[in-house]
């Protein structure tokens, strides 16, 4: 197939995935700068399938990922509700500290259900994405003083951001787990089915990994998703102390490029403390958010001595004619879960 039957399709993430699309071809080439050259050669990936309008994808699917770029394979789904306030009148907002009611925080609009996958991210593709590829983080086991620690190339991605595609290679995804969860079978479509490992490794971590809800909102068309996780409690002879991780998206929706300045983030706890945290950026970073880049998401964590309370906040962007302004965090409640016995294992 000649370039010039095909539609481009340049999409800069980090340093820059050049994609080269078609109705029947995936080409894909890793590219060292954002400036795109013609010294560098596209290698055949797979063909594209067909999206889903319905339905789920199986195990297995191979994908590349519409917002980020990277090519990915499904392992199980999740079935989530998403709180958008975008959908909730708009007419006369009020601030979010009146708006807040403490017994039902980030549910004052109807929740809709959604499909979210556990995904594998390609090993080659994690240096040029904007997005930490080490995210899905766990507490450690009690007797290690639960240390905090990381499954690399772990994700979740909506139904939306999933982009099929089919491969000739039986080892299409490199990723350490790869083969440890998923074998080849050539009569399966996707021909990729989960071994034992990969369904005893998501029963013993069900509590660590499910993603039960997403909340939603766009401020001036930045769009802000947050996805909060219960990872567990650390308990000594005086206190418990109640940990989450929390996974937020930025995209910016439309023709203007902004930059993240700063964060502000307010923390409530059933306690009864109200904590404050003020900061340049966020994780070490003023993310540029533009035509080309549309998209950053980053991971954090956040503790209680108690086990639920809630957070929201802002963050201050500044646009590139100068006008600076507030994006609003949606509200998101800290809930702990039932204890349980078992310890997470992120490592096979």
């Amino acid at each position: 197939m000649f370039i010039g039957e095909a539609e481009m399709l340049m999409t800069e993430l980090g340093r820059g995935i050049g994609l080269l699309l078609s109705k029947n071809l995936l080409k894909c080439t890793i590219l060292p700068s954002a400036q795109y050259t013609s010294s560098y050669r596209l290698a055949e990936v797979g063909k594209f399938g067909t999206p889903k309008l319905t339905g789920k994808y199986e195990t297995g699917q191979l994908f590349l990922h519409r917002v980020f770029g990277y090519r990915g394979v499904v392992l199980f789904p999740w079935l989530a509700r998403v709180y958008d306030r975008d959908v909730s009148s708009k007419k006369d907002p009020k601030p979010i500290e009146e708006s807040l009611n403490y017994n039902q925080v980030g549910k004052e609009v109807k929740g809709r259900a959604h499909t979210y996958y556990q995904v594998l991210i390609d090993s080659r593709d994690c240096p040029y994405i904007r997005a930490q590829t080490e995210s899905v983080t766990f507490l450690g086991n009690q007797d290690s003083g639960r240390t905090l620690y990381a499954v690399p190339g772990l994700d979740y991605v909506g139904h939306e951001d999933i982009m099929p595609y089919i491969a000739g290679d039986k080892r299409p995804i490199r990723h350490d787990l790869f083969d440890k969860f998923l074998s080849h079978n050539a009569e399966k479509d996707p021909p990729f089915c989960a071994k034992e490992t990969l369904k005893a490794w998501q029963e013993r971590n069900h509590p660590w990994l499910e993603l039960s809800d997403v909340h939603k909102e766009t401020t001036e068309n930045i769009r802000i998703t947050v996805i909060p996780f219960y990872m567990g409690c650390r308990e000594s002879q005086s206190t418990s102390v109640y940990w989450w991780r929390y996974c937020i998206r930025l995209e910016n929706l439309g023709d203007l490029t902004v930059q993240l300045r700063e964060r502000h983030w307010r923390i409530f706890s059933l306690s009864g403390t109200l904590e404050t945290v003020r900061g340049r950026g966020v994780v070490g970073q003023e993310p540029v958010l533009s035509t080309q880049q549309p998209a950053f998401q980053y991971s954090s964590h956040v503790s209680l001595q108690a086990p639920s309370g809630h957070m929201w906040g802002t963050f201050r962007m500044e646009r590139e004619d100068g006008f600076t302004f507030d994006c609003r965090i949606p509200p998101f409640a800290l809930e702990s879960k039932q204890d349980d016995n078992s310890q997470p294992t992120g490592i096979i």
